[in-house]
């Protein structure tokens, strides 16, 4: 980096947080702060929906994941689409008449306070340390890369984080993720189109995508019914609806970005953008993977993507091997590069050769079997080191091959992203435990306690997710800790809600009662390791609206025989 994108970087996130707080400065009120009085058109919600969900984790995981396995991934969102219109059928009408702050609220009026209370608590637990993460995992990815101070990037985005929130709350978030939500697509689109640029003359836009197919990474449906594979089209229709069921129905971080829709209709028009335009962005995301991995057919890339990797096995006694190894896949690669521009021009004079086909894709299982031998390798120079490099991909292309304030830009995307997830689930937290905690059981307090209330929520809840994404490294395997935390505590929570909305035949004890001990079940399932962790979410779901059933059933009985 030079100082063009420290510049860049530096003004980008600047106006972006003073833009969102005088903007939206002065809240009188909670209704107000939380609720930006109802007053958000539907676009902003969809934007601010897209930009909640779509983390800095998105845009530097997903481009490496194309790079490696091709557009198959896109599957895993294939049921938002249809999670979309039934939140919008079933839970925003409801949430909207009953002028709820929170999702957890109409869970009193639906049952009683302690239900309410029972998933505040759930939530809060699974979403501080959600936030942690969303800004740990980027923090980490930059030091690495960049060599600076990890505790330095935690702590600077979880306190431009608090500022901006703090002091102008849902209206900030909604504000700030409009720039945020302008920021990345400007970043990614610029990115897209410089690389097809930066190809060799030879190849144009539809011999990339040709060589792309022959190495496997257009690939896009998965109909088997292998419950191995992991990316189909059932997969993600049935799993993905549940975890997007779950995620924008129940979880605060979402449901607070539309309770603040005008009406209904600007509501349900806000998350139906969001179901129409997410898998397009997914798709376009991965497509720049994908750009990437054919850029890599005519220029150097490292044997392992990782510098802290890299720098470790430099320093073991496995070095000779692994500059071997790097020997071998130069080789290879520039093997790959000839037969890849004489394959293109060929494709240029309408001639399809299926020998140059066959032995492209030889050269691309070669360079994976030697990738493969360098992670082993490193594997045994650090047993605990982590080899999965994707999320180092897009990031190296960046700063090795764009140009400088294009760098700029993009780490600002990067930050941008970290930024708007980690404020949406830091407000949230804060959000819940001042209106589920605090206002349900501290009564009679004026409005204006209850608004500083929820502002010194947002510091206490910042310096909690800025300390938890600083000893986070305590941990291994950002990516699969973010799914496992969601496990556990998703499906109970999404249990509740279907109860509450679909079986009125069930009342207040026996969902709570249901919910606290099937949560505990789940827990003590996953310390048993008895099942893959994705199939808790089913556990918890089905456990709750089943057995809260058969609950009541019992309660009514012996009531009815006591009479």
């Amino acid at each position: 980096m030079n100082y063009i994108d420290w510049i860049i970087l530096s003004a980008t996130l600047l106006f972006i947080v003073i833009y969102g707080t005088l903007k939206s400065k002065g809240s009188k009120n909670v209704e107000e702060y939380i609720l930006a009085d109802q007053n958000t058109n539907w676009w902003t919600v969809g934007l601010s929906v897209m930009a909640t969900q779509a983390s800095a984790i998105t845009f530097l995981s997903t481009p490496g994941q194309a790079f490696h396995d091709g557009l198959g991934f896109v599957q895993f969102y294939f049921g938002l689409p249809l999670a979309m219109i039934v939140i919008s059928i079933a839970f925003i009408p409801v949430y909207h008449r009953l002028k709820v702050y929170t999702a957890y609220e109409f869970l009193e009026n639906r049952f009683d306070l302690k239900t309410r209370t029972l998933a505040a608590v759930i939530f809060l637990i699974q979403r501080s340390v959600g936030t942690g993460l969303t800004i740990y995992a980027p923090s980490i990815i930059l030091s690495s890369i960049l060599g600076w101070n990890l505790t330095y990037i935690t702590v600077t985005i979880g306190l431009l984080i608090i500022i901006y929130t703090y002091f102008g709350g849902t209206k900030a978030l909604n504000v700030t993720q409009k720039q945020q939500a302008f920021v990345i697509m400007l970043g990614m689109v610029v990115t897209f189109l410089l690389i097809i640029y930066k190809f060799p003359t030879e190849i144009t836009f539809n011999n990339a995508m040709d060589i792309a197919s022959i190495n496997g990474k257009m690939d896009i449906l998965n109909f088997s019914v292998d419950p191995s594979e992991k990316y189909t089209v059932w997969s993600g229709i049935t799993g993905g609806f549940f975890l997007m069921l779950a995620y924008f129905g129940t979880d605060q971080s979402q449901v607070g970005r539309y309770l603040s829709g005008k009406s209904i209709k600007e509501t349900q028009m806000g998350l139906i953008m969001n179901g129409a335009l997410k898998v397009p962005m997914q798709f376009f995301i991965l497509l720049v993977g994908v750009m990437v991995f054919i850029f890599f057919q005519f220029n150097k890339s490292p044997l392992h993507f990782n510098p802290n990797n890299t720098r470790m096995i430099q320093q073991s006694e496995y070095k000779n091997q692994y500059h071997n190894l790097e020997h071998e896949l130069d080789v290879v690669l520039e093997e790959k590069n000839e037969i890849t521009l004489l394959y293109s021009g060929q494709l240029n004079q309408d001639y399809d050769n299926p020998i140059l086909e066959e032995k492209m894709i030889s050269l691309n299982e070669r360079e994976r079997e030697i990738r493969k031998e360098a992670s082993e390798l490193i594997k045994k120079a650090d047993p605990k080191a982590e080899t999965n490099d994707k999320d180092y991909v897009f990031i190296y292309f960046i700063l090795n091959y764009l140009p400088h304030g294009l760098i700029g830009l993009l780490l600002a995307v990067i930050f941008s992203a970290a930024m708007s997830s980690s404020a949406s689930g830091l407000y949230a937290i804060a959000s819940a435990s001042a209106m589920d905690l605090y206002r349900s059981y501290v009564k009679n307090k004026s409005d204006e306690q209850y608004l500083k209330v929820t502002k010194y929520s947002v510091i206490f809840w910042g310096v909690i997710c800025i300390l938890t994404a600083c000893v986070i490294n305590l941990f291994e395997n950002l990516i699969q800790l973010v799914n496992i935390i969601g496990s556990i505590f998703y499906g109970t929570v999404l249990g509740i809600f279907l109860v509450a909305l679909f079986i009125k035949y069930v009342k207040a004890n026996a969902v709570f009662w249901t919910g606290f001990f099937v949560q505990i079940a789940v827990i003590v399932i996953f310390l048993l390791d008895v099942v893959g962790y994705l199939w808790l979410n089913l556990i918890g779901t089905l456990g709750v609206m089943l057995l809260s059933t058969i609950v009541q059933f019992i309660i009514n009985s012996n009531k009815t025989t006591n009479s």
